[in-house]
């Protein structure tokens, strides 16, 4: 049975247009626009934050941060009639995915990793010889050409997702069931490794592997060490098995088939699969692009999409990403982030999450002058689309 990452990634994908709403120029550098950046509008922030009908959210959290000036808040919980406070936990889905890529970062300049050998080189066997070679750097940066996660597989139905939302697995466990399923045709390559970008999170469960394997460590061990513990992130958490968000927690729920709407809270998942705070992943991206957590060498890697021979960034595969702006279409996930364009021209990079009944987002200026962290909790079926919280927050602060 699929873990709850693997089972929303169409939900995830939908997630990552989020930032993107209402954007008029596509990221081309690392570099914004000059401008002054407006002050929080608390007003409209708060009506941000609220629950409006149709939004699918129970209830929601977001940290805001420009000119200067700190903005947090949250929504009550619409099912429950619980209030929500702003340092509620949530799940935090694929933002945890720059984690996994600063760790291999790390390594690369601890000369315990080459991002441009192959994946078949440093774990042989895992990939089946139908797969071209591979390299480390392919993997980060959403050019391997894998499948997704449990490509081929029937898709569950809404009482299955609610059923198996207790499973956890391991990096492995996800690999070997895509790559080599029971009862179905294994999938092949999507395309040539290098030659298009589309965003794939088998190859961040190849990396987490890649991680355990280069370190001796967990996982859990290996983000503890690096980055949780000297950024401070004292309220993120690595559950090791099926766990419960500690509270405050933000309420997450999924309508089973009869309309019963079901506490999602407790669930599995998967080694990366972490719980944080808005808070705490401002830290991250704060700590991130302030040089806290990479050397100068592999900094330029948060903001270099990958190119052609030619020098001209690679196309994007579909529509799903990389969609916005004069150069839609040509890639915009960096090593380690995704590029997002504000109204004005300015650039903003981070990741958007996803996780069973939770929805998140940790964005900021390559100057930290504007910083955008949300989590939010669903009250609906999966949807496509850009998440309106999203889109409010992204007006409020562009505003002025």
């Amino acid at each position: 049975m699929r873990c709850s990452s693997a089972l929303t990634l169409a939900a995830a994908t939908a997630v990552s247009l989020a930032l993107t709403a209402g954007a008029s120029v596509q990221a081309a550098s690392a570099t914004p626009a000059a401008h002054t950046p407006a002050k929080p509008d608390r007003a409209a922030l708060r009506e941000a934050i609220a629950v409006h009908p149709g939004d699918g959210m129970a209830g929601a959290v977001a940290q805001v941060y420009t000119s200067g000036q700190t903005w947090r808040g949250a929504s009550g919980d619409v099912v429950s009639g619980k209030r929500v406070t702003p340092d509620a936990h949530f799940r935090i889905g694929s933002v945890a995915k720059p984690m996994e890529a600063v760790i291999l970062l790390q390594l690369s300049a601890e000369g315990r990793v080459n991002l441009d050998e192959t994946v078949q080189h440093y774990l042989p066997g895992l990939l089946p010889d139908t797969f071209d070679d591979i390299t480390v750097r392919q993997l980060l940066n959403h050019t391997s050409g894998l499948p997704q996660d449990f490509d081929g597989a029937p898709a569950p139905s809404q009482d299955e997702v609610i059923e198996g939302r207790f499973g956890y697995y391991t990096f492995d466990e996800i690999v070997q069931q895509t790559l080599r399923p029971q009862g179905r045709n294994r999938p092949g390559p999507r395309f040539a490794p290098g030659t298009k970008q589309e965003y794939n999170s088998l190859g961040y469960r190849i990396a987490g592997e890649l991680i355990e394997k280069l370190t001796g460590h967990s996982f859990r061990q290996e983000v503890t060490t690096r980055i949780l513990a000297p950024l401070k992130m004292k309220e993120t958490y690595a559950p090791a098995r099926t766990a419960r968000i500690p509270a405050p927690y933000v309420p997450g729920y999924v309508p089973a088939s009869k309309g019963e709407q079901i506490d999602v809270n407790e669930q599995g998942g998967l080694p990366s699969s972490l719980i944080s705070t808005t808070a705490d992943l401002d830290r991250f991206m704060t700590g991130l692009l302030s040089g806290r957590l990479l050397r100068p060498a592999q900094a330029a890697e948060l903001f270099a999409v990958p190119r052609d021979v030619h020098g001209k960034p690679l196309p994007y595969a579909d529509g799903s990403h990389c969609n916005t702006g004069p150069a839609k279409g040509t890639a915009c996930f960096s090593t380690v982030l995704m590029s997002v364009p504000l109204p004005d021209g300015s650039v903003m990079w981070g990741k958007t999450g996803g996780d069973l009944g939770y929805r998140s987002a940790a964005f900021a200026t390559p100057d930290l002058n504007r910083r955008v962290v949300y989590g939010y909790g669903t009250a609906s079926a999966d949807g496509g689309g850009a998440p309106p919280l999203a889109t409010r927050l992204i007006a409020a602060i562009s505003a002025g």
